[in-house]
């Protein structure tokens, strides 16, 4: 027996690596024969740069640049031979704020553009950016301005030779544009702490930057789909970086050859923190799924939060199994050691 194991983290509880971990424990339990291969996973945010070390190898690298709030910190890349992999997080990510300090009018991706001068520096020449779990709503400028302190000696980005043969693709399953009422402002600024005259600032300075821009450099990038993904930053990406956009998932699976590894495999078991019709919207365990049943294997679907279940199985989960029993405190379920203990009972039960 082959079993895929790849569950995305529980936010604010478990890892993908710990959820891998503990579901393997379930697997063997039962089948102590089975090959279980433990697959971490990311679709761009939490986990991203940890995904990809993991499966590709290479050399975590240590960076010291600017916080959202451009305060110093050390953050860290992927380098693999000519490929660099960051994770906007790592130096432009909510988590690096106290809930009092988010302040998207503030906050700046310019340590984002610090971790890719760096990476160039070192060699890099392809760039895979996750664009999860940004503070900002900049529209990507500190990102360039940053690059443009690094490598433009004072002339416009775009003339920067060098940086058209980079080769950037972004992650993220958002399909906003930078501006509007579906905008990047409009829709993440809240999230990220923006008051509604925030909103309205934000909003307005992203379309003032891509009518300049799009001036400029002749065309206009701002409405394509994901110019408003991490505060706008995808934007910046698109029109400035000629970059292209995928879903995480996809990114991820197509480096680390999962068509290839889905040979033979008996069962492909995937999760998330909370599934429901969302799930199918591009999510990570759809896309797992996806692939799984190209090449005719069942995928199981294991969550700490399950609705719309019947949506699930329809949409081709073999099966949909909640993590936790009924009635069992959020605060309880939350603590490591009951979702892994959680986690492994459920699985061991799928595979029974």
């Amino acid at each position: 027996m082959k079993i895929i194991v790849a569950i995305d983290s529980f936010k604010g509880c478990l890892t993908s690596v710990q959820a891998n971990a503990a579901a393997c424990r379930g697997v063997l339990q039962q089948h102590p024969e089975a090959e279980v291969l433990k697959i971490p996973v990311s679709d761009g945010g939490e986990g991203w740069t940890e995904a990809f070390h993991a499966a590709l190898g290479g050399e975590l690298k240590q960076a010291e640049v600017l916080d959202p709030l451009m305060r110093p910190i050390e953050a860290c890349y992927l380098k693999k031979d000519e490929l660099a992999v960051i994770e906007i997080a790592k130096a432009s990510g909510l988590t690096l704020l106290a809930p009092e300090e988010r302040n998207p009018l503030m906050a700046s991706t310019y340590g984002t553009g610090q971790l890719i001068a760096d990476a160039i520096r070192q060699g890099c020449q392809r760039f895979i950016v996750g664009l999860g779990g940004s503070a900002t709503s900049d529209a990507g400028m500190g990102m360039l301005q940053a690059l443009s302190d690094a490598f433009a000696n004072g002339q416009h980005l775009s003339k920067v030779d060098f940086l058209r043969d980079m080769q950037f693709s972004i992650a993220s399953d958002v399909t906003n544009p930078l501006y509007g009422l579906m905008g990047a402002a409009h829709v993440f600024g809240p999230q990220k702490g923006a008051t509604p005259a925030m909103v309205e600032e934000l909003d307005r300075r992203a379309m003032l930057f891509a009518e300049q821009s799009a001036l400029h450099d002749g065309y206009d990038c701002s409405h394509q789909p994901g110019a408003g993904a991490a505060g706008g930053l995808g934007y910046a990406f698109l029109q400035y970086l000629h970059a292209d956009q995928r879903l995480g998932i996809d990114l991820l699976l197509d480096t680390i050859n999962f068509d290839k590894l889905l040979e033979n495999t008996n069962l492909v078991i995937t999760g998330e923190g909370a599934s429901d019709a969302q799930t199918l919207m591009g999510k990570l365990p759809f896309g797992i799924m996806q692939r799984a049943k190209r090449q005719g294997v069942s995928t199981a679907l294991i969550a700490g939060r399950i609705t719309d279940k019947e949506t699930l199985l329809s949409a081709g989960f073999a099966q949909v199994m909640c993590i936790n029993p009924d009635g069992l405190p959020l605060e309880e379920a939350m603590k490591v050691e009951v979702a892994e203990r959680n986690i492994t009972h459920t699985t061991g039960c799928l595979v029974k």
